[in-house]
């Protein structure tokens, strides 16, 4: 994985998530380029789309095959999912 968008719906999540997927050492390389959803927006209802956009633009814009979009989707669920650029 090049390139990985994590939804930050709260600052202090986002250490932890980091921490666990072993991404510390590479973040300000690979994670949340853009900033996230602390400094982009957290839309409402349509965060989703906002992460995988984002995503697919960082994916181009830095020349990676593979992505990953996180979004939490409430009572304590998480999605994940893994995009290939062709």
């Amino acid at each position: 994985i090049e390139c990985v968008e994590l939804n930050e719906a709260f600052a202090a999540q986002s250490l932890p998530v980091m921490k666990d997927l072993n991404l510390l050492d590479v973040a300000d390389d690979k994670v949340n380029l853009r900033g996230g959803a602390i400094a982009l927006g957290h839309p409402l209802g349509c965060s989703g789309t906002r992460i995988t956009t984002t995503l697919l633009n960082n994916m181009e814009n830095h020349d990676v095959t593979l992505g990953l979009a996180t979004m939490c989707i409430g009572l304590g669920q998480g999605i994940a999912t893994v995009l290939e650029r062709v």
